[in-house]
């Protein structure tokens, strides 16, 4: 858990006090903030971990400051902890991905468990994202020729159909395949057609 932060937004000081306590004896990195809008302007794109904030503070909510990072990119997972829990509220949030909806005084353990859920999402988030890059910096490699060629076999066309279509020999078609495969690091068929579809 030491590369991940969790990021605490509350304008109750006993609260924010109480969570960055009991998270820090659990060995968790916190950041803490008073405001979703102090939040929001000390905001980094790199920043990783989870986001604990209050359904309801003066200023930005915590609905709207999932809106917000959401409207930024921002794919940190959210817990929301209220004293003001309702049906709607919880709906809202869930339909926005939150990762639980916490009322408050909350339990502990369910609080360090949706943390750990949050912490694996983001680490498969993060881990989708560093696939992505490796892909779009591969794909970049390709020459114009082998982009062609690598179209026409995610299509599902075999060299001796790409061969004419291209106005190639067919051991020119090998060689371009065998090239664009080595640069993007797969070994077959399937696995390049699962980097054309992550591309899409």
């Amino acid at each position: 858990m030491t590369d991940l932060t969790v990021f605490i937004v509350d304008d109750d000081a006993a609260v924010r006090d109480a969570l960055g306590l009991l998270l820090a004896v659990r060995g968790y990195r916190t950041a803490i903030f008073a405001s979703g809008e102090a939040f929001l302007q000390a905001w980094r794109p790199e920043w990783a971990g989870c986001l604990i904030t209050d359904l309801r503070m003066t200023g930005i909510d915590g609905l709207a400051l999932q809106r917000r990072l959401r409207e930024l990119d921002c794919t940190l997972p959210v817990i929301f902890v209220t004293a003001h829990g309702d049906v709607e509220a919880a709906r809202e949030a869930f339909r926005a991905r939150a990762i639980d909806f916490l009322e408050k005084p909350f339990d502990d353990a369910k609080l360090v468990a949706a943390i750990g859920e949050a912490f694996e999402q983001e680490r498969k988030c993060r881990g989708e994202r560093h696939v992505r890059a490796r892909d779009r910096a591969a794909l970049a490699e390709l020459t114009p020729r082998e982009r062609q060629v690598m179209a026409l076999v995610v299509a599902g066309l075999h060299n001796r159909e790409i061969a004419p279509r291209l106005g190639i020999s067919v051991r020119t078609v090998e060689v371009h395949k065998a090239r664009l495969m080595a640069k993007l690091d797969v070994d077959n068929v399937a696995d390049l057609v699962r980097v054309a579809i992550r591309e899409e």
